[in-house]
């Protein structure tokens, strides 16, 4: 059995970490594949923009422009214009061993009930600040209790193959059925760094009753730069601030029980506004004032949110793609 593998690399305002996270993945010995590249970026370096015009023009790469940015909305315009029978998610940091692509697509072979893999991580920031020799066999139960697996999921230390309540945004696949027949697609309203959005789409795939399975083999190096990449918005600004504890909640509301919530809640708290490990943030009172300030704002964001998805589903990017197309198709 053949399987056909779309990668898409969402992109905003990388110019040669993009050139090298591309070169990389089209060294890859897998076929058959494709790259969609979602350009969200408004104006490119003279040598990134040949760099990508020449791909495009030599049909190694399939190039889309957009005009805005959001991370959901990059993925499910790919998604969209996808071939394959497997979508790939990467970032525009990455780095790929030899195999990377024949990992996660072995995992779909004869194994119906894998809707999803998640790829291992070896994120350069976190690796600097782990424990000498760390290594993980297997995650502990709390690492499948949606109310808490955040603060228990590893996948940057776990070695062994196994099943897992989420993927990481920069190294996940899934079959492409999940999104055409059963209709999960990314919630465009996790906006900022778009944190949780691949957690609160990974909870809606799993009452499908399809797997998310962890291959430890399916390996990469994020490098994790401080700017551009899925950020529509800076990471030091208030805005980052509120939306990241507005799409935390976000998810929680959608998809945990009251229980679950209940215990998400206290536990953010404790470790991003109170600072506990692991989070490890400063204990000035004055910084946990702010922290608690952009928490209550956060939690009513969300709240708000999910009231307006009575009347909408806030898939900005998607209707105005679809709006785009048939106005194009009209012509």
């Amino acid at each position: 059995m053949v399987i056909f593998v779309s990668i898409i690399i969402p992109t905003y305002g990388r110019d040669e970490v993009l050139r090298d996270t591309i070169a990389n993945v089209l060294q890859q010995d897998y076929y058959p594949y494709e790259v969609l590249v979602i350009d969200q970026t408004i104006t490119h370096e003279p040598a990134t923009q040949r760099y990508l015009d020449q791909l495009e023009r030599e049909e190694r790469i399939r190039l889309f422009r957009v005009s805005w940015a959001s991370l959901p909305g990059a993925r499910n315009y790919g998604v969209r214009r996808a071939k394959g029978d497997v979508v790939l998610f990467l970032d525009d940091d990455v780095q790929l061993p030899p195999g990377f692509l024949s990992a996660h697509a072995r995992n779909y072979i004869d194994r119906p009930d894998i809707g999803a893999v998640a790829g291992r991580v070896f994120d350069r920031m976190k690796l600097a600040d782990a424990i000498p020799g760390l290594q993980i066999d297997y995650l502990p139960p709390e690492a499948m209790n949606p109310g808490i697996a955040w603060y228990h999921i590893d996948l940057v230390h776990t070695t062994k193959p196994q099943q897992v309540l989420t993927a990481r945004g920069c190294n996940m696949s899934f079959r492409r059925e999940i999104f055409e027949q059963h209709g999960i697609w990314f919630d465009e309203r996790f906006c900022g760094s778009a944190v949780r959005e691949e957690s609160d789409f990974c909870l809606r795939l799993r009452r499908t009753g399809l797997k998310i399975w962890y291959d430890p083999d399916a390996n990469l190096i994020h490098l994790g730069e401080e700017t551009g990449g899925c950020h529509d918005i800076s990471t030091r600004s208030l805005q980052y601030q509120v939306t990241f504890y507005h799409n935390h909640f976000l998810m929680a509301l959608k998809n945990l029980t009251p229980f679950q919530l209940a215990r998400l809640c206290a536990k953010l708290f404790d470790c991003h506004v109170l600072g506990h490990p692991p989070c490890y943030k400063s204990g000035s009172p004055i910084k946990i004032l702010t922290r608690a300030l952009f928490y209550t704002i956060g939690f009513f964001a969300a709240l708000n949110t999910l009231i307006r998805s009575i009347w909408n589903d806030g898939q900005q990017y998607t209707q105005l793609d679809r709006l785009i197309s048939s106005q194009t198709s009209h012509r």
